[in-house]
């Protein structure tokens, strides 16, 4: 079998999971382990006791595990928190682009069998950007194990969708060479750098650590491809609004939704759109981009932990 595993240096791989420890200490430990998922091996940072309520926490792009370091530290100490890489991401072993196929259905279907190889029976769902789409199909096809959803500027409806989607929006219409290669700056260190910065009044309170960590991810050879099949296949998830939608309607699941209001990609009316479907929707917004935990950790955080607790809790359980 043909494997990249889109890692970057031992180096940098080191520092990306020290990071983790130095940011937030926690007297709960966080674990960092791999599971094998077919031809995938995923790696996922797990913390608190396993018999707590989980939190299961997916990020997008451009990001990692990493982007949740804070969030695991804080919940782990009654919560059961698993937080993994998705396939082409982090530390996650991947499959080339031409043994496995890079689209939001697959992923979903690998993060499903990881659930369950896991024994993740009930969870509570937190998402972000890419973890979105993932996390709702996980969701339609398994509405039973959905204690509660959280949602850090992950989309669900078309008015959520800002004109920096234009130019991938063309390439959804007519996937030609000419087209891909207009967004060849996309999947680059500079502009996930860009995404990291952009609508951060104070760009001093990011971090650099983690636009440089996915830096260098996008930079191994052949993730930039893998990237690009992921962009294509996004319209996928935008044809599905409607079905995740009628989720959100007859299900009623409690919902959150911690949202940076400048984010170049997702607009604040797609948090809002929530309360047409789920009107006790709790919704929050940040004077921050896309990236909100990276500024305005330690105000959302308190809020996921009040709303968890409210409806996840041992203590909120019937």
């Amino acid at each position: 079998m043909k494997i990249n595993h889109l890692l970057a240096p031992l180096g940098v791989a080191a520092a990306l999971t020290a990071g983790n420890a130095l940011a937030t200490p926690s007297a709960t430990p966080v674990h960092y382990r791999y599971e094998q998922v077919g031809d995938v091996r995923i790696f996922y940072r797990e913390a608190g006791p396993r018999n707590a309520p989980t939190v299961l926490l997916l990020h997008g792009f451009a990001a990692s595990s990493y982007m949740y370091r804070d969030v695991v530290a804080a919940l782990a100490d009654t919560y059961h928190v698993i937080a993994p890489d998705l396939p082409s991401f982090g530390h996650t072993e991947s499959p080339a682009g031409d043994v496995y196929a890079y689209t939001f259905d697959n992923l979903s279907r690998t993060m499903e069998r990881f659930t369950e190889q896991l024994k993740l029976d009930r969870y509570a769902l937190m998402v972000h950007d890419y973890g979105a789409p993932i996390g709702w199909r996980l969701a339609t096809a398994h509405p039973e194990r959905i204690t509660a959803l959280i949602s850090q500027n992950g989309n669900a409806y078309e008015e959520g969708l800002a004109k920096g989607w234009d130019p991938i929006r063309t390439y959804w219409k007519e996937p030609k060479a000419k087209n891909r290669a207009a967004l060849a700056d996309f999947p680059t260190a500079a502009s996930i750098k860009w995404q990291y910065l952009e609508g951060v009044s104070d760009p001093t309170r990011v971090p650099p650590d983690g636009y440089i960590l996915e830096g260098l991810r996008v930079s191994q050879p052949g993730n930039a491809d893998v990237q690009l099949d992921l962009l294509l296949d996004y319209a996928s998830n935008v044809q599905l609004y409607p079905t995740f939608q009628t989720y959100f309607r007859t299900q009623r699941p409690p919902l959150l939704a911690v949202w940076g209001r400048n984010d170049p990609y997702f607009l604040p009316a797609g948090a809002q759109a929530w309360t047409r479907d789920i009107p006790d929707a709790e919704i929050h917004f940040y004077d921050t981009g896309h990236f909100a935990l990276e500024t305005h950790a330690q105000e959302i955080i308190p809020v996921i932990r009040s709303f968890l607790d409210r409806h996840v809790a041992p203590s909120s359980q019937p």
